[in-house]
């Protein structure tokens, strides 16, 4: 929790967080678990004794009743939160399932099919980037996926011989979506996120992620980490689990923003993600996500992800994809970017906050011990089965 002590609430908090109805998760020291919260002028208040569960939570048709309470436990401040004094950040889901859309935006489906040529060798990928980028970036520009124009540019590449899978889910009617990670296995905010020690070439990808009940209904918004390793990604598609679900490989937070009047579903269209990587050896890399750029509307990937072939009961996230895939030196001409252990990571948005987590490997990482079984456990220890 190195990084976590350096962190303040007016840091990571949405710049309008005195007028957000914001909920999430804190282990707390003085309940002796996680507890489900609400935030108030930064101060974290306790639901878990209406509510244990955030999946439970988020279900509740009185739920914007419940944050209005004024009877509501105070477990302090959150700044005591993010120094380790009262406990620390959980990432603000438990049940619910952990999907992420895939290729969702022109610029990463250009990089994805690099990554394909390359397979997953970093030094190639300028080359590549070179010769592709004039003929691909230009036909995926302002391209709505499954449109009669995609299908044009498909049939136009497929002639060229520059068609891909990742174009095929980028532009074509049926999106990617798949398996994040487990439920229970996501890290909050001032948390170290994983990268699998074989991996020599991988990047952070800063998302939206949208939040849902049962039902499908969207319900709120936080940020995520879609943390990615290129290289074994690069080398086969079939290799996305790997790439993908390592421990400590999914960050989400700080918190989840619920839509109101505030701060609408609509409102959407108007966030601008941007990422800043940090360094100890000194580099140096920002980058931005407009959701303006995405290819597919955020309802069309839900409507793929949760439909009548496919529930979650206990409802799910849903990672948005990311525009941004670093290209920038890090270690020579034409290596690209990777990351380095004790990077520090900041994903933001004005109106979702600021998620940060540091760098490191996933068998360096706290080992993921506390999933579903341990939950209810302690939550029944505690007297709050019934709440669930």
């Amino acid at each position: 929790m190195a990084l976590a002590d350096k962190l303040k609430a007016d840091h990571i908090l949405p710049a309008d967080h005195h007028q957000a109805a914001l909920v999430g998760r804190v282990w707390s020291e003085e309940q002796g678990g996680p507890c489900v919260v609400t935030l108030r002028n930064a101060l974290v208040f306790d639901l878990t004794a209406i509510a244990a569960t955030m999946s439970g939570l988020l279900e509740r048709d009185d739920l914007f009743r419940i944050l209005e309470r004024d009877d509501l436990p105070c477990l302090g401040g959150l700044d005591e939160f993010l120094d380790g004094t009262s406990g620390r950040l959980l990432a603000p889901v438990d049940l619910q399932a952990l999907k992420a859309a895939g290729v969702t935006f022109a610029e990463s489906m250009l990089e994805r099919v690099i990554e394909e040529q390359a397979r997953g060798d970093a030094a190639r990928a300028q080359e590549i980037r070179g010769r592709l980028a004039p003929v691909i970036g230009e036909n995926l520009r302002d391209i709505k996926a499954g449109s009669a124009k995609a299908a044009q540019v498909k049939t136009l590449l497929q002639d060229m011989g520059l068609w891909s899978q990742y174009l095929e889910v980028g532009i074509g009617p049926d999106a990617e979506i798949f398996t994040k990670s487990q439920p229970m296995s996501a890290v909050g905010c001032g948390e170290r996120v994983g990268i699998h020690s074989m991996s020599h070439w991988n990047n952070p990808e800063p998302e939206v992620v949208l939040v849902l009940r049962a039902d499908g209904s969207i319900v709120g918004a936080s940020l995520g980490n879609d943390v990615n390793l290129r290289d074994v990604e690069g080398r086969s598609a079939l290799l996305l689990g790997k790439a993908k679900d390592n421990n400590a490989s999914c960050a989400l937070g700080p918190f989840i923003r619920l839509f109101d009047d505030t701060f609408a579903f609509d409102d959407l269209d108007k966030v601008v993600v941007s990422l800043s990587v940090e360094g100890e050896d000194g580099f140096t890399m920002t980058g931005e996500s407009p959701m303006q750029a995405i290819s597919r509307s955020p309802t069309d990937l839900v409507g793929q992800m949760r439909n009548r072939s496919h529930q979650y009961p206990d409802g799910a996230v849903l990672f948005l994809g990311t525009m941004f895939a670093p290209t920038k030196d890090r270690h020579g001409v034409g290596q690209g970017f990777t990351h380095e252990t004790g990077d520090r990571v900041e994903i933001s948005a004005p109106s979702l906050g600021c998620l940060v987590n540091s760098v490191d490997y996933s068998d360096a990482c706290p080992e993921w011990s506390f999933g579903t079984v341990a939950l209810f456990r302690n939550l029944f220890s505690r007297g709050l089965g019934e709440k669930v």
